[in-house]
């Protein structure tokens, strides 16, 4: 990608849910035609207009109609702006044609897709056009998986400080947690399910967690869905919900920094309990309001974003027993308040602090992409990494 841009970012997906709270932090943290140039972006120009209103934004902020099956106008699109910050899912439904513009174009791409199918489909379709265009193409910048693919990086580098080697194995331990799914989460989930009754492949995919790692598949994992006793952690634990997600794009991390933490190094993800579990959360630590299962659109309320955090302890071990713990955390609901921040920082952090001598085109995970920048850029986003002991 070369020559100056109308935007640097530009925020497509601004009448959902997710993606009004993102254009709200971004008018909150920095305005409308301040220093960082930023446009909404979405298929309505009416419903663009009134999101703008909703939240408070000048008519002087910018506005794209693109919608996401018109391959002309996402490529107009595309061409304006540094990044794309995507919130238009379910992705494997309605994300396709914006990734393949952004990799024809050279233009830098972040979402928060948790379709791990999806983004395998994505990376076999165009790594090679992205490196040779120059588009960095983050997958899963949200809740899922920036805190994980994070908390694993930062405990290994502390590992590295402490010990002199990167750990071979990491526990990763959700400690606390207080938020709810919203309808667009919902119904990602149901068309994974659907897509994957249909393609058993899907299936065999979603259960390896080597499956965003082609060529390479490493040691044995560690189980994560029997609930335990945890000597590492001094209580019990159990399946967390997440976790298929996040264990691929931490192994593919691994992968792609090559090898850092080893060939043969093992993650599991799971959440702490107060004793043996009397029968498994259907929703692994996600909670609903009085109005039940949301519907696409909606989601948790302003007063239950902002009430909501979440606390994940990182055990990381040495091959001679040696631990060091660290956490990450959040300061509001997980799924939504939490992401709309994260997601947006990581727009940035890609398309203003993350040289493309450092990172090329290509298909990344966050940490493999920008830590150095994401770490600078977080704290303002309420997501904090510390060492425990």
């Amino acid at each position: 990608m070369s020559g100056a841009k109308e935007f640097d970012a530009i925020a497509f997906g601004s009448t959902g849910y997710t993606g009004r709270l993102v254009a709200d932090y971004l008018l909150k943290t920095y305005g409308a035609g301040g220093a960082v140039k930023w446009a909404m972006a979405g298929r309505s120009q009416a419903k663009l207009e009134e999101v703008r209103s909703l939240i408070g934004g000048p008519e002087s902020l910018p506005l794209v109609v693109a919608d996401a099956n018109d391959a002309a106008a996402l490529e107009a699109m595309t061409r304006r702006t540094k990044v794309v910050i995507s919130t238009a899912g379910p992705y494997q439904l309605y994300g396709s044609g914006l990734v393949a513009a952004c990799a024809k174009t050279g233009c830098d791409y972040v979402d928060l897709t948790g379709e791990s199918h999806w983004i395998a489909e994505m990376t076999a379709k165009h790594q090679d056009e992205a490196k040779a265009s120059g588009a960095r193409l983050v997958f899963s910048c949200g809740f899922d998986s920036i805190p994980f693919d994070m908390g694993v990086w930062f405990a290994e580098e502390e590992a590295k400080k402490r010990f002199g080697a990167y750990a071979p194995r990491v526990r990763g331990r959700l400690r606390a947690m207080k938020g709810g799914l919203s309808g667009g989460t919902l119904a990602s989930g149901m068309a994974t399910m659907a897509a994957a009754q249909q393609d058993p492949s899907i299936g065999k995919l979603l259960a390896d967690p080597f499956a965003l790692t082609p060529g390479f598949t490493g040691a044995d994992q560690p189980d994560g869905e029997t609930p335990y006793e945890d000597e590492a952690t001094g209580t019990w634990v159990g399946p967390f919900m997440m976790a298929s997600i996040n264990t691929k794009a931490v192994h593919r991390t691994n992968f792609l920094l090559g090898y850092p933490w080893g060939r043969d190094f093992r993650y599991d993800e799971m959440q702490m309990l107060d004793g043996p579990p009397a029968a498994p959360s259907p929703f692994g630590g996600f909670s609903f309001g009085a109005a039940g299962m949301p519907k696409p659109g909606e989601g948790p309320t302003e007063e239950e974003r902002e009430t909501g955090f979440y606390d994940i302890l990182y055990i990381a071990e040495t091959a001679d027993g040696r631990r060091l713990r660290c956490a990450v955390k959040g300061d509001r609901d997980p799924g939504y308040g939490s992401t709309s921040k994260i997601l947006a920082e990581a727009g940035l952090a890609l398309a203003l602090d993350t040289p493309r001598e450092v990172t090329p085109g290509g298909c990344w995970t966050p940490a493999s992409a920008m830590a150095a920048a994401l770490m600078q850029r977080m704290p303002q986003a309420g997501l904090t990494f510390e060492v425990e002991g």
